[in-house]
């Protein structure tokens, strides 16, 4: 079996952090339901991803797969092929629990659901807090931090950090807090730069994880609307050849550049082989350059539903839409029968 070798980097309370990770998020279907048709898939990928050199797992309550990502992650422990302590897991707690007390609620309940003693770090998954019913408690997230910080004290996690925050907001929680995130986990990839965003985390040591690192680049994400690249874009088609890569493993490259970690999903066992095979080459500055125009400041995930709450951390658009009634209340697990 062909392994990968996944370099670390550096977190800001001195623990390292592989710079690669694997997904475990499925998503919605076209009527905006969790299904978890590919849950098994998405197991047996997660479970070969650890057997070749995967360290790095990220998860979170809302993906509804942490009793099943815990059994995978249990299973490799038991067979010997990974310590507890080689393996960084990450999960977020969501919305319903922002009140400083209930973040520990949900903390245990994802320890127990994933069968773990601890996480390697635990992310306030939005700025927003927002009742399984809809309603907008409008809790500072400063308050909901003390409960982030409380949970880092008790040893339930080595780190605590932050998705979705944007600079506003990342200044006020570190003039206002004892600890600084360790990371931010936003949306970057190459439609999506996010430069002064990823500039203020790394001059402030918060290290950047980029979810949707592809974008609409591939066809499950792309709209008619959407820009390029595209897979078969010809410019990066030109510079994936020069190097023996493809276009996934340059977008990924790219991106590990910049100081950036991704944590791409798929189901695919021979996509996980290519996504980690990223460290045996080097974009040149024209590469680079040429690479940076593809950013147009294009966001590919916007939930205009949540726009009108306090603490909405995007730039609002002029349309309206209903919250799905799956980002409100949930069961966890392949039977989603699990509290």
């Amino acid at each position: 079996m062909e392994k990968v070798n996944i370099p670390n980097f550096k977190l800001n309370n001195g623990r390292d952090i592989p710079a690669l990770g694997f997904g475990t998020w499925l998503g919605l279907n076209d009527e905006a339901i969790f299904d978890t048709t590919d849950l098994p898939k998405l197991l047996d990928t997660l479970s070969y991803a650890i057997d070749i050199g995967y360290r790095h797992i990220d998860t979170a309550h809302h993906y509804r797969v942490e009793p099943d990502v815990g059994e995978a992650i249990n299973k490799k422990i038991k067979e010997g092929v990974v310590k507890r302590e080689e393996l960084y897991v990450t999960t977020k707690v969501w919305h319903h629990f922002h009140r400083a007390e209930d973040v520990e609620v949900s903390v245990r309940a994802s320890l127990r659901r994933l069968n773990l003693d601890y996480v390697d770090l635990v992310l306030m998954h939005w700025p927003m807090s927002i009742t399984e019913e809809g309603v907008d408690e409008k809790i500072d997230y400063l308050e909901t931090w003390r409960g982030f910080e409380n949970v880092l004290e008790k040893g339930l996690t080595k780190a605590i950090g932050v998705s979705n925050f944007n600079v506003e907001q990342l200044k006020r929680l570190i003039a206002n807090s004892k600890v600084v995130p360790a990371s931010n986990q936003i949306e970057v990839n190459l439609n999506f730069g996010q430069k002064e965003l990823v500039d203020f985390c790394q001059a402030n040591k918060i290290v950047v994880v980029a979810y949707s690192p592809f974008g609409t680049m591939v066809p499950s994400r792309s709209t008619p609307d959407s820009p390029e690249p595209k897979l078969d874009n010809p410019t990066m088609v030109a510079i994936a050849e020069k190097h023996g890569k493809s276009v996934i493993q340059v977008t990924l490259r790219y991106l590990y550049q910049r100081g950036i970690i991704s944590i791409p999903k798929t189901l695919s066992k021979s996509r996980a082989l290519e996504n980690a095979s990223i460290f045996d080459f080097v974009l040149d500055k024209d590469d680079v350059k040429t690479i940076g125009e593809f950013d147009i400041g294009y966001r590919t995930v916007r939930p205009v539903f949540w726009q009108d709450y306090a603490n909405y951390p995007f730039d609002k658009i002029d349309e309206k839409m209903e919250i799905p009634s799956e980002l409100l209340k949930w069961k966890n697990g392949a039977n989603l029968d699990i509290e």
